[in-house]
């Protein structure tokens, strides 16, 4: 199915709808983080430890959208996504009456591995309705109507934080996950009827998900992607520690700083749109990963000089989040293009390169034992210098 014989208004409102459903995972990962100091206390841990729960659920997106490509093959696009979302809000509702930092980890893994489902889902949704010449700026404008949850829900974090309480987070989460259910069955159309051909045992599974990583495209493409969206989860990990700890913000100021950052990330999806006017999307790509580069070097040297303050790092940042926002969409395009039956596993193979590399430089922030801001920086980096690596590996392949 496409969106041909649609009207316009139509064609805005689906995408409009899978922007929704891509922010289920953003919302859940920014909107509890004003809150980091009260749930510590709360299950009597520290905020660097509280750092875990952001890799648990980084976790269980990676699980979870494993199990959801071929689900979303087999049984169609929105059955999976209706299942996965009440999981969400069990699991969510679960998180509610967390008294131990184990516990937290574990809703928080459940939570994810349910609401992956409409990340994944979006993507498929997108490879089925639109042309191959549109997707990238279907995936920058998805990243605009996405960019609405990164600058809000640290601001109703924080407000949820200091009138409700740190559970208020989760209570506002489970509301809006249910109205986009409603949205989901009252306007998508349903792409793909499903195929019972898809084998769902672990070995056709497994041997599904090769076919697709044997793509060249697919391959590079996807490890570049995610090795440039890994510093954004850096970020999201570090933000808390890298705030309240070093710069000694307030729960209000974290928000709005936050909400600041994040338009930085947003605003890539415009400049890539803009960019796309000019330039191929392997050429956005190109410039993305190098601004990346340039702005996360120059946050590592001057942290190791200690020539450092809040405005420097916040303008450092913003440039950062700017570049993987320029990124991410053009590396999601180039590498689904290649499939079309298998839309649904492959948009779940490209999110869990994704979520993998991100969880990694997630649980760094954790394991490391940070004192200064040098090794955050150095975290920051790595991913930016491996994308750039790839990404001139894969231009000389092809040449």
């Amino acid at each position: 199915m496409t969106t041909t014989g649609i009207s316009q208004q139509q064609r805005r409102l689906i995408i409009f709808i899978l922007g929704l459903l891509s922010a289920v995972n953003p919302l859940s990962m920014d909107m509890y983080l004003p809150a980091f100091e009260q749930i510590a206390h709360a299950l009597g841990t520290t905020v660097a430890s509280l750092s875990f729960t952001v890799s648990s659920y980084f976790v269980g997106i990676g699980v979870g959208q494993i199990i959801y490509g071929p689900l979303l093959d087999r049984f169609g696009r929105k059955k999976p996504l209706y299942f996965g979302l009440s999981l969400y809000i069990v699991a969510s509702i679960g998180s509610l009456f967390s008294h131990h930092l184990w516990h937290l980890l574990l809703w928080r893994f459940i939570s994810a591995a349910g609401g992956c489902v409409a990340s994944v889902m979006s993507m498929a949704m997108v490879r089925d309705l639109f042309e191959e010449k549109e997707r990238a700026r279907i995936f920058s404008f998805l990243m605009l109507v996405l960019g609405i949850s990164p600058l809000l829900a640290p601001t109703v974090g924080s407000f949820a934080a200091m009138h409700i309480g740190w559970y208020g987070s989760f209570l506002i989460l489970i509301f809006l996950v249910g109205m986009m259910m409603l949205l989901a069955r009252w306007i998508l159309p349903e792409s793909h009827g499903g195929d019972l051909s898809v084998e769902l045992t672990p070995s056709s599974i497994a041997r599904d998900y090769g076919v697709v990583a044997r793509e060249a495209p697919f391959l590079s493409y996807a490890v570049i992607g995610g090795a440039s969206f890994a510093s954004l989860f850096a970020f999201i990990a570090a933000s808390p520690l890298l705030l309240f700890t070093f710069f000694k913000v307030s729960i209000y100021g974290y928000g709005l700083l936050f909400t600041a950052l994040a338009a930085g990330y947003i605003s890539g999806s415009q400049v890539s749109l803009w960019l796309l006017r000019r330039r191929s999307s392997k050429q956005v790509l190109r410039l993305a990963v190098r601004m990346q580069i340039g702005s996360t070097l120059l946050l590592l040297l001057l942290t190791a000089l200690s020539w450092i303050s809040l405005p420097i790092v916040f303008c450092l940042l913003f440039l950062m989040l700017l570049a993987v926002g320029c990124a991410a969409p053009n590396a999601a395009g180039l590498a689904i293009a290649p499939f079309a039956a298998n839309a649904g596993r492959a948009s779940a193979l490209y999110s869990t390169v994704q979520i993998l590399l991100g969880t990694m430089a997630s649980l760094s922030i954790g394991f490391l034992d940070i004192k200064t801001i040098f090794p955050i920086a150095c975290v920051f980096a790595l991913p930016a210098l491996i994308a750039e690596l790839l990404l001139i590996l894969r231009e000389h392949c092809s040449s």
